[in-house]
């Protein structure tokens, strides 16, 4: 699952960290230097017509910054200054004059980009850390800045991961980068890539961080969720245990560990943890729509009668089955394993392989009752899931992969 909400957090670790405050209201595009609009400007006719007319209700007000109070120093050293102190207006303004004075310092325009985002500003933070990389490919704190915005601030989606993902290992592969930045780039990646299900990789990088910092528990999180998507999950549940006394993220934790001892067929012990995950937060966790065993096969089987003929008829001879979870064998049968919480799974050959009759069928397709009721909110939204999931399955029996079928919104 994503976990944008929590994994902000992160930006509360240590005071060069980024935070994110409500969004501003300021409008103006860039450091808000204040400029005409397109219209006044190449359009002379409609400027002298507005000469002495009522303002034009359409036209935005303009806030411009406060000028930069650099207090004797450097703009950019003020803004630096400013953002550490929590003043991000401030912050801004001064990285604003840093760059209007020196437009080709990539530093000035990342100054920018992290001020944009702490205000919210997330497509205005967008411009500004794409010109200082525009400027300098390599500067560490652009690459950090661009990093977490796209894998921490903004709302996860599979490309902005992967953006994420570029800025940070770009960092961490630069010789120049300061030695201070690697366990951040490597937070970040290590949150990107488990957001991706390339838990293997979040694994690697968690542990970048934890040999530098071994008491910062975002990354112990983060090595957590990794082992659990590894299907360690011996190791896993010891690593969430010890992170039950953390207060930020205790509901992530006792989700898992509920998942966890839900495999185990202890169901009692595993309900527990799940109560006390949506106690915490029941935004994130809210009480899934589970249906009955019966009902969910009604439901499947509405699904598959929902398909379209071609689709049919290539599941012809091809069970749709439904399981409460996917097994340990189903999970390992692939390296990397299988995520616990898959939503389906297709065994065996595509169509256009053949059978090498070990079983019979020698194709099939399951669905999971209990992570498809997880998935959603609603017994709506559960039924279009499970629409979703089969076509997902039936593209891997026509011979698609999963990059293929999340290139399509399949994911």
């Amino acid at each position: 699952m994503s976990r944008r909400g929590l994994l902000a957090l992160f930006l509360l670790l240590a005071s060069c960290k980024r935070t994110e405050p409500a969004a501003s209201a300021v409008p103006d595009a860039g450091a808000g230097e204040v400029r005409p609009a397109a219209s006044s400007v190449r359009d002379a006719g409609s400027a002298a017509q507005a000469v002495g007319s009522a303002p034009d209700a359409s036209v935005a007000e303009v806030h411009p910054l406060a000028v930069c109070d650099a207090r004797g120093g450097s703009p950019l050293n003020a803004a630096r200054n400013y953002y550490d102190g929590g003043q991000y207006e401030e912050a801004l303004s001064c990285a604003a004059q840093a760059a209007a004075l020196d437009p080709d310092l990539a530093a000035a325009h990342a100054e920018r980009g992290v001020a944009l985002a702490a205000l919210g500003r997330e497509s205005e933070a967008q411009l500004a850390f794409a010109r200082a990389l525009a400027i300098d490919p390599g500067d560490a704190e652009s690459l950090l800045g661009a990093a977490r915005l796209y894998a921490v601030q903004m709302e996860s989606t599979r490309e902005r991961d992967e953006l994420g993902v570029l800025y940070a290992e770009r960092g961490l592969s630069q010789p120049s980068t300061p030695p201070e930045l690697i366990p951040e780039l490597a937070l970040v990646a290590a949150m990107a890539f488990n957001d991706l299900g390339q838990a293997d990789e979040a694994l690697a990088r968690a542990a970048i961080v934890l040999a530098r910092e071994p008491g910062n528990h975002e990354a112990q999180y983060e090595r957590a969720l990794a082992l659990f998507e590894l299907c360690r999950f011996a190791e896993a549940r010891k690593a969430f245990g010890a992170l039950l006394d953390d207060p930020e993220r205790a509901a992530h934790v006792h989700q898992h560990l509920g998942l966890l001892l839900e495999r185990e067929g202890k169901w009692k012990l595993a309900q527990g943890h799940f109560d006390k995950a949506r106690e915490l937060s029941p935004e994130d966790f809210p009480e899934p729509p589970l249906p009955s065993q019966e009902d969910f096969r009604a439901a499947v089987a509405q699904a598959v009668a929902g398909l379209s003929s071609d689709m049919r008829r290539d599941l012809k001879g091809v069970p749709v089955d439904t399981e409460e979870l996917p097994s340990d064998a189903d999970l390992l049968a692939n390296q990397p394993p299988l995520s616990p919480t898959i939503l389906g799974l297709f065994r065996g050959p595509s169509l256009s392989e053949p059978c090498d009759g070990k079983e019979t069928p020698c194709r099939s397709v399951v669905l999971y009752r209990r992570n498809l009721a997880r998935a959603v909110r609603t017994s709506d939204e559960l039924r279009e899931q499970i629409r979703v999931t089969l076509l997902h399955e039936v593209g891997h029996l026509r011979g698609e992969d999963d990059e293929e079928l999340a290139a399509r919104g399949l994911e």
